[in-house]
């Protein structure tokens, strides 16, 4: 007999890798000839960017794999509130949602991994205008969500995963490379859009900006 909140689990996350990944590299490659896929170039020689990408992989991978094995009763899944697993089937739904509209916003600048000798364009517009990271807010939402929907622990370490990735590639990665690529652009903006969360994870303003600012108030 299957588990049925497991079930659900599975097929949500699938749905989520087809999407956020097949279906987004399939229209990237149509519309630039390229599928965006900068996962292995410089990782050889960046360990954060090794480890990030190590600690998606495996994320992604027990993300598969747990609710699966839990649907078939393989591994035990701990038995929660029923109003707390329809929560999590929300939060998980809105975090799938979250992640193709961001892509979509990202347009032809959409890829997987910094390749640090290319130039994309900073997008601000759609969920980036309140958060500089939409796409791994939503991969954090959909792993965390679906843990919830059928908890175990293979599942819980899987969260844990996703969590540490998406910290290690915006904080050690993808920051420094976009404040190298555009200086005080990406300052000013990142003092108005939160790291993953509206308000949270600003960073301070360029030195020119907040000089302007307290002559505006003076």
């Amino acid at each position: 007999m299957t588990d049925l909140a497991a079930t659900a689990a599975a097929l949500v996350y699938a749905a989520a890798i087809v999407l956020l990944l097949v279906v987004r590299t399939l229209r990237q490659y149509r519309a630039t000839g390229s599928t965006g896929f900068n996962g292995f170039r410089g990782a050889a020689q960046d360990p954060a960017a090794r480890a990030a990408g190590i600690g998606f992989a495996a994320a992604v991978l027990v993300g598969l794999v747990a609710p699966w094995l839990a649907a078939v009763g393989l591994l035990p899944v701990a038995k929660l509130p029923i109003v707390l697993g329809a929560f999590a089937t929300v939060v998980a739904g809105a975090g799938l949602q979250l992640g193709v509209t961001a892509q979509q916003a990202m347009g032809r600048s959409w890829r997987i991994g910094v390749d640090q000798a290319e130039a994309t364009e900073l997008v601000t517009t759609g969920p980036f205008r309140l958060v500089r990271n939409p796409i791994f807010t939503a991969l954090m939402m959909i792993q965390a969500g679906t843990a919830v929907m059928a908890p175990t622990w293979l599942s819980l370490i899987g969260a844990v995963l996703m969590v540490a990735a998406c910290q290690a590639q915006t904080r050690l990665v993808e920051e420094p490379y976009l404040l190298r690529r555009h200086g005080d652009a990406y300052r000013a903006y990142a003092a108005e859009a939160g790291r993953f969360v509206p308000g949270l994870g600003r960073l301070p303003r360029p030195a020119q900006a907040a000089r302007r600012a307290v002559e505006e108030r003076s």
